[in-house]
């Protein structure tokens, strides 16, 4: 048996001489390793090319995958890389021709394979060097015998693909949606060991099984949270699709359920004023953080993401990233500005939120910080006011943008008022923030008793 060394370093002398032989042949090249300069994130291959017979012309062949791009590491990469090159070289040199049907040869391949072989080794090292290369699949496709190459290959179980598709997901996504993601596949592993214990790899993981735990998932939750999982888990499978680990993402073709979207109820004008009196003896912190959703219309998370030097107050601005922008300026309101400390005082990297002071240190995550302001909320907020699950942080952002709007529309009309309106909020279009405006109920019609 050859050790890892022999494989990795192509350790048969004959395989040495062969290369050579190969350079000077005229009908193909000797086949190469593309690794995209060390980088995993990227398909890595075996590519070569072979003589046209019609244009005479060598002309690059379809690029050999396999399964090399579902390991973890350069290393494994190379070593199953380096097998495959090795047997595209032996093919090559007995006659392997993608331009005819290869089915006779590839029978007395499998015949050969039968007999006993000893070789013999000799240490010969060869460096692969990386070479630039254009990543297109040229037809022809391999046929029969290159398939033999794929055979071998483990299938990935749940864990190994789930994890192999987050970690390219990671470089895409913000951390928000990567923990949905981990949690979905989390669950589907432990439904497969549980209730579908023969699921062991992620081929078998088709559309019924697919169906099967979907439809779990909505007898114990809801269809809005089955469409989740659904949404989570084809991105993830589309990504291994992708990646050819699978042949083909099985969630696509499921379809969404109707649900009903979850929306925040916004505050009346008594609420609001009761809140924010009674905020300002008990909890200074939590007021200002709710006063930058409500005056500066900002999400939640948004307040968390700022720090001390985000903020230009000769400018009077503040910058952050946005659900739509990776950097979104927006002008602080002169009813926001006066309730800001002296800025001058504070870290400029200090986060300007922090659970006991602004512009201190806090060493959480972005998700952690804005869940610790909404469970605050509840506690002093919620709970005291007894309001109900739709009354949340979040809801100050209905609440005044609702307020602003129809402030807008006393003194101009619908258009005016929506494009001014637009600049504030931040919405990306105008269909964007008339459906949002729909949704949160902002625009009602005028009085129509007349009409009845």
């Amino acid at each position: 048996m050859l050790t890892t060394n022999e494989i990795i370093t192509f350790e048969h002398d004959n395989e040495h001489d062969l290369e050579h032989d190969l350079a000077h042949k005229k009908d193909f090249s000797p086949p190469k390793i593309y690794i995209a300069n060390g980088d995993l994130s990227k398909r890595w291959y075996v590519y070569f090319s072979f003589r046209d017979p019609k244009t005479g012309r060598l002309k690059r062949m379809k690029n050999i995958y396999g399964a090399a791009n579902s390991h973890k590491t350069k290393e494994e990469r190379m070593m199953l890389l380096s097998r495959y090159r090795r047997r595209l070289l032996k093919l090559l040199r007995e006659g392997y021709n993608p331009y005819i049907n290869n089915t006779d040869y590839h029978k007395e391949q499998l015949a050969e394979k039968s007999k006993p072989v000893v070789p013999k080794i000799k240490k010969q090292k060869v460096v692969i060097a990386a070479t630039n290369s254009i990543e297109t699949a040229v037809e022809p496709a391999l046929p029969v015998a290159t398939l033999e190459i794929e055979k071998e290959n483990p299938k990935m179980t749940l864990r190994e693909a789930f994890d192999f598709s987050l970690k390219l997901k990671a470089k895409v996504i913000n951390e928000r949606s990567l923990q949905d993601y981990l949690y979905s596949t989390n669950a589907v592993v432990k439904w497969a060991k549980n209730k579908r214990p023969e699921i062991k790899t992620i081929d078998q993981f088709d559309k019924k099984a697919a169906l099967a735990f979907l439809n779990f998932i909505l007898l114990r939750s809801s269809s809005r949270n089955r469409n989740n999982y659904r949404l989570n888990l084809s991105s993830l499978m589309q990504t291994l699709e992708d990646n050819e680990i699978i042949e083909h993402n099985p969630i696509k073709k499921i379809s969404v359920l109707k649900s009903t979207p979850k929306r925040n109820q916004t505050y009346s004008l008594t609420e609001q004023e009761k809140i924010f009196g009674y905020l300002e003896k008990e909890d200074p912190i939590l007021l200002l953080y709710i006063k930058f959703i409500s005056y500066n219309l900002l999400r939640p998370i948004e307040v968390c993401r700022l720090k001390v030097k985000d903020f230009d107050l000769e400018n009077n601005t503040i910058q952050f990233k946005a659900k739509n922008s990776p950097l979104k300026t927006k002008l602080i309101p002169k009813l926001l500005l006066k309730e800001l400390p002296d800025l001058s005082k504070l870290h400029p990297e200090n986060y300007f939120f922090t659970p006991t002071k602004l512009g201190g240190t806090w060493e959480a995550t972005e998700n952690n910080r804005r869940d610790y302001f909404s469970k605050r909320f509840k506690t002093v907020v919620k709970d005291h006011f007894k309001l109900g699950e739709n009354h949340a942080l979040y809801s100050f952002r209905h609440t005044f943008i609702t307020k602003l709007y129809r402030g807008l529309l006393e003194n101009s009309s619908s258009h005016a008022a929506k494009s001014e309106l637009m600049g504030i909020t931040g919405h990306a279009s105008m269909d964007a923030l008339e459906k949002y405006l729909r949704d949160i109920d902002a625009e009602l019609p005028k009085d129509y008793s007349d009409l009845l």
